[in-house]
């Protein structure tokens, strides 16, 4: 099977419920985030990209999770200062506690905005492949195991 017809497949998996897996994901990262002392950037970063990322599969139906391509549309000042200091090496990758209070506002900014674009997502509710993958796998298993 060629590479476009899995990404069709693919999209068809997608549902507006993927808003519930970013969430959680994100809100499991954020308690680490949070336990570790010092905080450190990188971290910080994953919960951001998942929420981004969860927010840009709602709106658009595509996976993007690259944080420098989603911030390009975003546009969130603090992402590219973050990304600065993180590359700038080790020493610079550490978070003060002074500026927790604005980390912390824009996750459940962030956390509050994919919960938004999933109820406003013109992603359906029920995947619509289900054919489609049920005959991928009978194909797969049909397959000789010298041809996989």
């Amino acid at each position: 099977m060629s590479p476009e017809k899995l990404r069709v497949i693919a999209r068809g998996c997608v549902t507006r419920y993927h808003s519930y897996h970013y969430l959680g994901f994100a809100a499991t990262q954020w308690k680490l985030f949070n336990k570790e002392r010092p905080r450190r950037i990188k971290p910080l970063l994953y919960v951001y990209r998942v929420l981004l990322t969860g927010i840009k599969l709602m709106r658009t139906g595509e996976v993007q999770a690259d944080l420098v391509q989603l911030n390009e549309e975003f546009k969130l000042s603090y992402i590219a200062d973050l990304i600065a200091r993180k590359l700038a090496g080790p020493e610079k990758s550490i978070l003060e506690d002074a500026d927790m209070p604005l980390y912390q506002r824009e996750y459940n900014r962030l956390c509050s905005e994919l919960e938004e674009s999933s109820q406003a997502s013109s992603l359906p509710e029920r995947p619509s492949c289900k054919a489609a993958l049920n005959d991928l796998l009978v194909r797969l298993r049909m397959m000789p195991l010298v041809g996989r």
